[in-house]
């Protein structure tokens, strides 16, 4: 303790010092990488922001292929990829409506049901 008489005086240990520089380093380390130790969002933020990229509904177009995969063109030209191959590849080059929910960060439908409009 030659070099820090004042752990001498105050009663401080020497683990005690060693703890709180542990401590302080460890801090400095979360601000420096921030993230979920340091979010100014509110809990459940991110959820909300994911949510809002998806779309319950029922969905019309033609079923194309693309691939191995098969999508849906709409009327307006985008083609969003089906989810459930087997079940759209009976509706190959048909008018269709596809009830589900929408990824549109993937351009992704989970398909519920796929099935021919009324005539």
């Amino acid at each position: 303790m030659r070099h820090f008489p004042f752990l001498k005086k105050s009663g401080l240990s020497r683990e005690l010092l060693l703890g709180m520089a542990i401590s302080a380093f460890v801090f400095v380390c979360a601000l420096a990488w921030g993230g979920p130790f340091l979010s100014s969002a509110p809990f459940g933020a991110a959820t909300r922001a994911q949510q809002s990229q998806t779309r319950s509904g029922v969905f019309s177009g033609i079923v194309v292929r693309t691939g191995e995969h098969f999508g849906l063109r709409e009327t307006t030209g985008q083609i969003y990829r089906l989810d459930d191959p087997r079940h759209a590849q009976s509706f190959e080059g048909k008018t269709v409506t596809v009830t589900g929910t929408l990824d549109s960060e993937a351009d992704l439908i989970h398909v519920e049901q796929i099935e021919s409009p009324a005539a």
